[in-house]
């Protein structure tokens, strides 16, 4: 029948409008529509995935290519009997099956995992362990023309200008170097090659010890007041203290972050202190292993710890380009100095009068601070002309106080004037950026550098 609608009305889904339709018309479309959905309700089936040992022909392995079915007019009856039921199950389970389980891969650079893995050795590489009286290296000589003990008294420094010596032994860069407090017979060298190194200065100037047990880049060493053990700091996380004669790893700390440097207190040779990647600064206490105070307040990781005023006090300089100044086992800075023009300051040395400290500023210059009560910038010294960006060379002053000298990174080492802030030498010491500079602290214009490429040089 025809029917016909004068109205119209709402509807849940809006506003539908009646229409006149025929009944033929009605039917035709309720067909085509039931039809479809009957058609997708019947689920398509793949073919067998096959057998992963056949290559070719019948059964071979399809995997996850296997094609879809065609339709059949059985279909209805192959789901009564579940004729075609193993496929969908083997194709779940084959899926997980044939993808292999990756080995753990280790990253070189980044996997800290494996820090533990070696055991700390030190080897004993000299020529003669013993004199003719069974004493070591660590007796200080005295068949030299120089005297290596007592009071140094008034001996002027001058700029060294030759080469005298070259001492090979590590593969990469040199990072820090360290003479033996007071006599500097004997030459600590730290190395991204995470070895560390023990030569003699004087006589045959060889290599006396090695020193192996950290796996990462060691970036820091210190020796104690009296240079019968060192500490030293690697980025393997660990910071790990030694026996300078035995060559024996005494003690391990770490916190689970990088440490930058590393500082005994020299009036407390049992503590020491470490400036650490996480904008701590960390003192621990050598005989327990405890860590006994914590300092925190740098906004970056720390790059220099400096002692000061009888080692009452220490300095302290970050990546968040400030200075902080600290009463030893104080947690809360007694002086805090951040300008607007100032850069992150990367090392830094001690004058030997007590009352300033240079630091290597990364804006190729060597600024200078008092070390005293007011910590304040002294603007008139400012030492410019060598190139530090990118690195970090090393900042040293003569024992007299009357030189200062830095690393520069065109392979130059170079030498300022104290007084008059005055380029006074520069020496073209590698061809690859000079990282480490020490003065001998007896001698009157022996210097030490480390270079990029691994070379240590003694200069006269």
């Amino acid at each position: 029948m025809a029917g016909y609608s004068k109205g119209s009305g709402k509807v849940p889904t809006g506003f539908a409008a009646e229409t006149f339709i025929s009944e033929s018309t009605f039917r035709h479309g309720h067909r085509a529509i039931e039809s479809n959905q009957s058609a997708n309700s019947k689920k398509r089936k793949r073919e067998s995935k096959g057998d992963s040992s056949i290559v070719s022909g019948a059964g071979a392995y399809k995997g996850p290519w296997a094609k879809y079915e065609e339709e059949r007019p059985d279909a209805a009856d192959d789901d009564e009997f579940g004729s075609d039921e193993e496929v969908e199950i083997i194709y779940e389970e084959d899926e997980i099956e044939e993808v292999p389980t990756a080995a753990p891969g280790k990253l070189a650079g980044t996997d800290y995992a494996d820090t533990d893995a070696r055991p700390e050795t030190s080897e004993f590489v000299g020529s003669q362990e013993f004199d003719y009286q069974g004493r070591t290296y660590m007796h200080i000589p005295n068949d030299l023309d120089i005297k290596l003990t007592g009071d140094r008294g008034d001996v002027k420094n001058f700029v060294p200008k030759k080469l005298i010596h070259t001492y090979k032994y590590h593969t990469k860069s040199i990072t820090q170097v360290r003479f033996f407090p007071g006599s500097g017979h004997l030459l600590l060298s730290a190395s991204a090659d995470s070895k560390i190194a023990l030569w003699d200065v004087y006589h045959q100037r060889e290599l006396l010890r090695t020193f192996s047990g950290h796996t990462k880049s060691v970036n820091d060493i210190d020796f104690n007041p009296d240079g019968t053990q060192f500490i030293s700091a690697s980025y393997d996380r660990y910071m790990k203290l030694w026996d300078t004669e035995t060559g024996k790893c005494l003690n391990k700390f770490t916190t689970g972050k990088t440490p930058h440097v590393v500082r005994i207190n020299p009036s407390t040779p049992h503590e020491f202190l470490a400036g650490m990647a996480d904008k701590k600064i960390m003192q621990y206490d050598t005989r327990s292993g405890e860590m006994v105070q914590e300092y925190d307040h740098h906004l970056g990781p720390v790059n220099t710890i400096t002692f000061c005023d009888e080692n009452r006090r220490f300095i302290t300089t970050s990546d968040d380009k400030s200075l902080r100044a600290w009463e030893y086992g104080i947690p809360v800075p007694i002086k805090f100095i951040a300008e607007p023009y100032m850069f992150s300051m990367v090392r830094s040395s001690p004058h030997p009068s007590g009352k300033y400290v240079a630091f290597q500023s990364s804006d190729n210059q060597i600024t200078v601070y008092s070390s005293t009560d007011r910590f304040r910038q002294n603007r008139k010294k400012s030492y410019r002309g060598h190139n530090v960006a990118g690195y970090a060379p090393d900042v040293a002053i003569s024992p007299d106080g009357q030189y200062i000298s830095s690393g520069d990174s065109g392979g130059f080492v170079c030498f300022w004037d104290w007084k008059t802030c005055k380029m006074w030498h520069k020496i073209q010491a590698s061809d690859s950026p000079v990282l480490a500079v020490q003065w001998h602290p007896r001698e009157t214009s022996k210097v030490i550098t480390g270079d990029l490429n691994g070379a240590l040089k003694f200069w006269d």
